[in-house]
């Protein structure tokens, strides 16, 4: 039967039936001390100054009732019940999936599910593992569109040898990967950078080159000739190998640099130095729209971190504070070290929007090229967790880029 006349059926089931004619009662005789009844053909006192106002009226005897229509299948009357309840035929809007394929389930990703799944031809199914929906839940929020077209995210961290490098990284790399569109990954430390030393590098071209040749950019594919493509699809702008040369990049040079990049990428992760005060964590934090706070968990590394929050707080930066994500990062195997993580997650996460650990990981000890495929289940999903909870402020339109330098043009 068809979908129209099933509903058609069912709402003609649930309408009211409509009400019968009320029994005609026997004429009872008039109560000896009730008032005479008025002759029928003389109306009474108020009706007979009306009659000069308003055509004659129908005597006020009651008229039979008429046999109410009743309503064709699938349809109400429309003084029975309110426009909004009323019957509307289906339209392609309601062709769902769901509907269509009630027995069509996601095919298992792995495991003993997806053995069973192939043994038996597909005829078996078994339902995903909480694991699988939630991994699936993280991929749809790091798809998430970004507004305004471009977003920035500051790593940074006032502690060296924390694992800020590697946690950019990482996160570029999972965004890249499980995005459609472009991710890049500035190096912004004023030091020589090791942003550089995580992919395999396909040019020499440096920060500084771009900024030089800004005015010749006009497409893609010439600020593609400054950058080095990842496996993963991240592609990395490498700052100066000279430090002398990295020191003068100040913080009109980073907005002019930013500039060019928000026409070609979605994405931008600067990797901050350690220095708060350098000549262009300025235009960093200027432009950030939301930051990254790397940490290790150790005493030392957490006062550190904790206050990197005091002094954007002091600055006026606490609304990134407040959208701050905090990772603790685990740089060295397990030991018998007596910090409790629970108390200095929740000291992070009172004044910060999430916290997430990475754990030890040997590939990231190597200090090498960084590569998704080499990292440990429990590695990847900490940075699945961090690239979900970034992607989360993607909703948020961006800030707009400050005008560069006096008398400098920008592409």
């Amino acid at each position: 039967m068809p979908w129209s006349e099933v509903r058609a059926a069912a709402d003609y089931e649930a309408a009211p039936e409509p009400l019968a004619a009320a029994p005609a009662l026997p004429a009872q005789p008039p109560h000896p001390q009730s008032r005479p009844a008025q002759p029928l053909h003389q109306p009474p006192w108020h009706q007979q100054r009306l009659e000069t106002q308003s055509p004659p009226q129908a005597p006020s005897a009651r008229p039979q009732a008429q046999p109410q229509p009743q309503p064709q299948p699938g349809w109400r009357a429309a003084e029975a019940e309110p426009d909004e309840l009323a019957y509307r035929p289906p339209t392609s809007e309601s062709l769902t999936s769901d509907l269509l394929l009630p027995g069509k389930r996601a095919t298992p990703d792995g495991g003993w599910r997806r053995a069973v799944y192939r043994a038996t031809g597909g005829l078996v199914r078994v339902g995903e593992s909480s694991a699988s929906v939630r991994r699936r839940d993280l991929v749809s929020r790091i798809r998430t569109p970004v507004a305004g077209g471009h977003h920035r995210v500051a790593v940074l961290s006032l502690k060296g040898g924390v694992g800020k490098t590697t946690a950019a990284v990482g996160l570029g790399a999972t965004l890249a990967s499980l995005r459609g569109d472009r991710v890049i990954a500035v190096d912004g430390n004023p030091d020589r950078g090791t942003l550089s030393d995580k992919v395999h590098l396909q040019t020499r071209a440096t920060i500084r080159d771009l900024l030089n040749e800004r005015a010749l950019v006009a497409r893609y594919a010439d600020v593609r000739a400054f950058t080095s493509q990842a496996p993963s699809r991240l592609e990395i702008l490498a700052s100066d190998r000279d430090p002398g040369v990295s020191v003068a990049f100040s913080a009109d040079d980073y907005r002019a640099v930013a500039s060019v990049l928000e026409h070609y990428y979605s994405v931008c992760i600067t990797d901050c130095g350690t220095g708060l005060l350098h000549s262009a964590m300025a235009g960093i934090l200027e432009l950030a729209d939301q930051i990254v706070l790397v940490s290790s968990p150790s005493v030392d590394g957490a006062r550190s971190a904790s206050a990197t929050l005091d002094w954007l707080d002091a600055h006026s930066y606490g609304d990134l504070v407040r959208g701050a994500v905090v990772v603790l990062s685990a740089v060295r195997p397990r030991s018998r070290s007596g910090v409790d993580l629970d108390r200095l997650e929740q000291h992070f996460a009172a004044r910060c929007r999430a916290v997430v650990r990475v754990p030890y990981d040997t590939h990231l000890e190597e200090g090498a090229e960084f590569e998704l495929d080499y990292l440990d289940t429990s590695t990847a999903e900490a940075y699945l967790t961090l690239a979900a909870l970034v992607a989360d402020g993607f909703t948020r339109p961006g800030r707009p880029v400050a005008d560069a330098a006096p008398g400098v043009p920008l592409a």
